[in-house]
């Protein structure tokens, strides 16, 4: 048996995430395709084959209404992306200044101007037939396949109301036996055209924010690289690099390949990895990864994994299946599009039949009249008008409180939350190391001039968070300086020699401490704290706490979530002490430390396959794939670019208790989009058999297009009144 390759191409032409399922469940049942995931944030599709020919594929998928990028046209990718982009704009914009007028005479001044109805079908054909347009292809191409979706419903809605409003205006004897006080509907297919592709235009911009997390991944990793060979130092690309080539990296570079220590030694900064603030030491024979930075001395390292074997990659791969795999939820209005549309094409021909075989003279004008009435009662302005308005609303309120909410996946996948995953450093926690408590022997002002004077000097990254404790104070003149690699600093003050640093530093030079100063030391360490040491030769003088703070609210937040029968889940790249200790004093569930970028995908990926919907909250690098795989990701505007682009929501204050804020907003906004859809259908319902004229053979009453119309504005002003009540809630 053929083994199973995979293959990553974009997809052109999806335009809501009903698109995509419909893609996946055209290409899976594709000659040679063994299984297709779409993703529609990347507007990518990951095929897994075993034999397939690619422009046959391509081809059929053309057919289907959609379009693949095979891959000798990648380079072109951006620039029709971009060309789509724009004229997605242009259309939107021709939309808007067109429907004005239209929307003004048609339904605040019709009597403005001569020939209302005349002016009316100028404005109103650029907006049908070339900002509309794609929704007419869209339509044709589901009705080869038999199948619906909102496109094929605003086709046919729209597309009725301009063909009737077409007929009335070139032959106003048509619905009016003296030709006056004819109605026209071009005001219903401009404004339900404008309004999706407004809609349309947030999740385009929205999509291109989820791709650049990516992107701004990948330029993590240098372009170019310098390497030692036969002794010289060459700069080259970074796709020329071999295996077991000598890197040279200097201070503030970032590092190229995964590797080795071969020589020198420095504080690397592994946030991007850990999640941790502090740096930490390297030496020989230690392990160094991609795109962590080097913070003080120059490395000679051995390139060990290369290219897409680096765990920078690995991050990068790990969003794209984050995404790849997680199932395009499908619009609750696309799924009743699809049952609805049918329902209305054999209302619709059935009107006419029955009213051409049964209904008084004229027949085809009444057959005509009555089919057109029934189009125009299921043009989905109120069904159009649901998502969106609620959605607007939702968000708008959302921002006025610090929240950015990216889609509408965001705000629906909120609700369903089981389980809320915390990222500690920088999320539970403020993210910045802090003195958190000292203990002196003696008190003199002197020693902690000393020790000011001693962290100016050093290179470590603690020293900034030791003068900050110590604020102002006064310096002294010390003399032969010496930054001890991985151990910490000494200098010489009137003859007397004084350290500052780690444990290793006063074992190396078998300093005295005090016996209450060793308590202390032993109480520290079970609390996980980091501890500065400083001393003379002689004693140690002090011992210095330091720790990254949990935030203020962290406690209050996660009680509260408890109270709403949400468990908590704390997933981190720390070590096990310090998250059990921040993890209880937070009042966390559950807690797993020591976790890199691919592990807390793992255990996410675990949860979800109980069955439980999950929400995860982090700020950094290291939390971007496990962001893109949690049902719900949320990001602190606080952190890095790349998390932020990686969630469907974004905090912009560092508050959690907006955590709290989002789940009650997205529960309002989904039972709003709900209590629209229902309340637009509702309308449908009843009016549709009315329009087809079912009450005529009891009491000979009929439902012209004209109040058709208005019935429809009616419902559509109901959901919009509907959607602006969210703006009252109490976040």
């Amino acid at each position: 048996m053929e083994e199973s390759k995979k293959i990553n191409l974009p997809v052109m032409g999806m335009s809501c995430a009903n698109c995509a399922l419909k893609v996946e469940k055209f290409l899976n049942q594709q000659s040679g395709v063994e299984n297709a995931r779409v993703n529609f944030a990347s507007k990518e599709v990951l095929i897994d084959y075993a034999e397939l020919d690619l422009s046959e594929l391509a081809s059929n998928v053309k057919d289907f209404g959609y379009e693949f990028i095979l891959p000798d046209q990648l380079d072109s990718i951006s620039e029709k992306e971009e060309e789509r982009f724009k004229t997605l704009k242009l259309k939107l914009i021709i939309a808007v200044l067109c429907t004005l007028p239209v929307f003004v005479l048609s339904m605040i001044f019709p009597k403005l101007l001569p020939y209302p109805n005349w002016i009316m079908l100028i404005f109103s054909i650029p907006v049908v037939f070339w900002s509309g347009s794609e929704f007419f292809i869209n339509a044709w191409n589901q009705l080869k396949h038999f199948s619906a979706n909102m496109d094929t419903l605003v086709a046919i809605g729209t597309g009725s109301a301009f063909i009737y409003s077409l007929i009335n205006t070139l032959i106003p004897e048509f619905s009016s036996a003296d030709g006056t006080n004819v109605h026209v509907y071009y005001e219903s297919a401009t404004v339900i055209i404008t309004f999706i592709l407004l809609g349309r235009f947030w999740e385009e911009k929205a999509k291109v924010k989820a791709a650049s997390a990516i992107k701004k991944l990948m330029g993590l990793q240098p372009k170019d690289l310098t390497v030692i060979r036969n002794d010289e130092e060459l700069s080259i690309p970074i796709h020329a690099v071999l295996k077991n080539d000598i890197v040279l990296i200097k201070p503030g570079e970032q590092i190229p390949v995964d590797g080795i220590v071969k020589k020198g030694s420095s504080y690397i900064d592994e946030s991007m990895i850990s999640g941790e603030p502090i740096p930490v030491f390297k030496e020989k024979g230690k392990q160094v990864f991609t795109g962590t930075i080097n913070q003080d001395s120059v490395l000679q390292i051995q390139a060990e994994r290369i290219g897409s074997e680096t765990l920078l990659q690995q991050i990068i791969k790990l969003v794209k299946e984050a995404q790849s795999t997680k199932p395009p939820i499908q619009k609750l209005a696309d799924k009743i599009a699809s049952v609805f549309v049918p329902i209305v094409l054999i209302i619709g021909i059935l009107t006419f039949v029955a009213w051409y075989i049964y209904g008084p003279e004229p027949l085809l004008t009444n057959s005509l009249i009555r089919f057109i009435s029934v189009m125009i009662i299921a043009c989905p302005c109120a069904l159009g008008l649901a998502t969106p308005t609620a959605l607007m609303v939702g968000m708008g309120k959302a921002a006025q409180n610090g929240i950015v909410i990216k889609d509408s996946q965001g705000l629906e996948q909120a609700k369903k939350t089981d389980i809320l995953a915390f990222d500690k450093t920088g999320t539970i926690t403020i993210g910045k190391p802090e003195v958190i408590n000292t203990e002196w022997l003696s008190e003199e002002d002197e020693v902690k001039q000393i020790l000011f004077s001693l962290e100016e000097h050093s290179t470590h990254p603690l020293a900034s968070a030791v003068l900050n404790h110590l604020g102002n104070i006064k310096t002294l003149e010390l003399s032969s300086f010496e930054n001890l690699s991985g151990k910490g600093i000494k200098a010489v003050y009137e003859g007397t020699v004084y350290f500052a640093g780690n444990k290793s530093l006063i074992e190396q030079y078998a300093i005295k401490i005090d016996k209450e100063l060793q308590k202390k030391i032993i109480e520290w360490e079970e609390m996980a704290y980091t501890i500065v040491y400083f001393g003379s030769e002689t004693e140690l003088i002090s011992i210095i706490a330091i720790a990254d703070k949990i935030r203020e609210e962290s406690s209050s937040t996660i009680a509260e979530l408890k109270s709403l029968g949400i468990q908590t889940m704390m997933l981190t790249g720390d070590h096990e002490k310090a998250a059990k200790k921040i993890s209880e004093e937070a009042g966390i569930d559950t807690h797993f430390a020591g976790l890199l970028p691919h592990q807390k995908v793992e255990k996410i990926k675990e949860l979800q396959s109980q069955g439980k919907h999950i929400t995860m909250v982090g700020d950094g690098i290291n939390d971007s794939a496990a962001l893109a795989q949690a049902d719900l990701g949320i990001a602190l505007a606080s952190g890095s670019d790349i998390a932020m682009e990686s969630a469907g929501i974004t905090l912009i204050n560092p508050d959690l208790k907006q955590v709290i804020s989002a789940l009650r907003l997205s529960k309002a906004t989904v039972k709003t989009i709900h209590q629209n859809l229902f309340w637009a259908f509702i309308y449908n319902i009843i009016a549709l058999p009315i329009a087809a004229g079912l009450l005529f053979p009891i009491n000979g009453f009929l439902l012209n297009p004209m109040v058709a119309g208005a019935a429809m504005a009616l419902s559509s002003v109901s959901v919009v009144t509907n959607s602006l009540r969210l703006r009252n809630i109490k976040l």
